[in-house]
């Protein structure tokens, strides 16, 4: 089964962050932002036409697109 990833958050809803799949500089500036693994993350809302996606982390809103939401990894639910 494949993991689950942010971009595969509807709007209003929040997983955990487990992993991010990206090279090290693109994740250490997302980490730099508060996506770090452990981190509850919400999606917020997409713009018209889908991308960038508006997720809340850590009480601050962040777009990034949604090619790089597809490499952040969420824990499985139980």
């Amino acid at each position: 089964m494949k993991p689950a990833t942010l971009a595969d958050l509807p709007a209003g809803a929040r997983g955990t962050l487990a992993e991010l799949r990206l090279p090290e500089d693109d994740a250490a500036r997302l980490m730099a932002l508060g996506f770090i693994p452990g981190t509850q993350i919400v999606m917020r809302r997409a713009a018209p036409g889908g991308d960038p996606v508006v997720y809340q982390v850590d009480g601050t809103e962040i777009a990034i697109r949604r090619e790089t939401a597809r490499c952040l990894i969420l824990e499985e639910s139980a």
